[in-house]
């Protein structure tokens, strides 16, 4: 076995892209996780508040929230997301060296695994792993419908922001893996309308009700309370931002956009290295057979980019915002290989010298970020 890495670079890449993953988690274990833990403390205590459901959930299980959770709950949540990918590329693509450049612009992506390592305990993660299970699972029936609703109406109730973040992936892999191959039915129409529903008006209810209403200072008293070391308060400092209005986070968006901006390029230069990849896509895409289903996955591609424009222009996480793109433009190859194809579509080139270099590149930019590049 390691004489096969030895000889094939593909495989010491993806060897090399777990050795990162590695570091990663350790450097993650000395880094205080301020976002991450206040998360887990709040819940529905003062009644209904926004980004309160994986607070609640874990206050079923234990009184008092220790630091450590934040890294046990958030590392098993990535090792889910990282079988299902496996599960879910092995069963599109296969699994043998033709495909192993694949796994490695993909799984070895910096915007993807690596990432969501870096932001280890963030909500980004949940959003995945839904689409995830979405497109492992069978479409044909209504059902499929009603559990991508369920599975969004609990990514806004864990934030908010995945009403643009992953919920119109979501929606993306539905149409993709329901609507076109069974077709647009009373039935399913009126289950798509009336769940869509649903899903708008509970991300209206958290975005302007969602705010605790008793003072900021008894809101960190209860969180406070339900600390296992009540003393670290510093781990409390993040619990403005369940007062904060959305104007106020739009004004602080802009405020930083002048610097903030210079990232573009950085990620546009990040974009481009995933190039045989990207490639691949649009081969993929062209290869559709029926052309109403080639507009829909076109469409669907520019409602989930546009759904990322006004996160940027709302929250300044940049580095965050682009690489979850990224995973929905990864999660969007899968439900397109998926449908009826009027060609194979050749693999990305093993032996390519070119190819090999973005590989390589790739493998070893340890991560994207969460506001600026790096």
């Amino acid at each position: 076995m390691n004489l096969r890495v030895r000889d094939d670079p593909w495989r010491l890449m993806l060897a090399m892209n777990a050795a990162v993953l590695i570091g990663l988690f350790v450097y993650k274990l000395t880094r205080e996780p301020y976002v991450p833990y206040i998360h887990l403390l709040v819940d529905y205590h003062f009644g209904f508040t926004k980004r309160a459901l994986i607070g609640a959930t874990t206050s079923l299980f234990v009184e008092k929230v220790p630091v450590w959770l934040v890294f046990a709950l958030a590392g098993a949540v990535w090792l889910v997301t990282a079988g299902l990918f496996i599960k879910l590329f092995r069963r599109t693509f296969g699994w043998g060296h033709e495909q192993m450049p694949l796994l490695v612009f993909m799984a070895g992506s910096p915007f993807f695994l690596k990432n969501f390592m870096h932001t280890l305990g963030h909500f980004d993660i949940y959003g995945c792993v839904l689409a995830l299970g979405l497109l492992l699972a069978p479409a044909g029936s209504v059902v499929f419908v009603m559990l991508a609703a369920l599975g969004s109406i609990i990514l806004v109730l864990i934030h908010h922001i995945h009403l643009l973040m992953y919920v119109p992936t979501i929606g993306a892999i539905v149409v993709l893996r329901h609507y076109l191959p069974q077709g647009f039915n009373r039935l399913n129409v009126t289950v798509g309308i009336a769940t869509a529903v649903c899903v708008g008006l509970l991300f209206l209810s958290a975005q302007f009700y969602g705010t605790n209403a008793v003072p900021e200072a008894e809101f960190v008293r209860y969180l406070q309370s339900r600390m296992a070391d009540p003393t670290r308060t510093d781990l409390l400092s993040f619990s403005y931002i369940w007062y904060q209005p959305l104007s106020k986070e739009v004004s602080e968006t802009w405020q930083h956009l002048p610097s903030n901006i210079l990232g573009i390029p950085v990620f546009a230069v990040l974009i481009w290295l995933h190039a045989p990849l990207l490639n691949y896509f649009v081969r993929s895409i062209r290869a559709v057979s029926d052309e109403f289903h080639r507009r829909m996955v076109i469409a669907v591609i520019a409602l989930v980019s546009a759904g990322y424009m006004i996160i940027f222009a709302i929250v300044f996480d940049y580095s965050r915002w682009i690489s979850n793109w990224a995973v929905c433009m990864f999660l969007i190859l899968h439900a397109v290989k998926m449908l009826p194809a009027s060609k194979s579509v050749p693999l990305v080139s093993t032996n390519d010298r070119k190819t090999h270099l973005l590989g390589w590149i790739v493998t070893l930019i340890p991560r994207v970020g969460i506001v600026r590049p790096f």
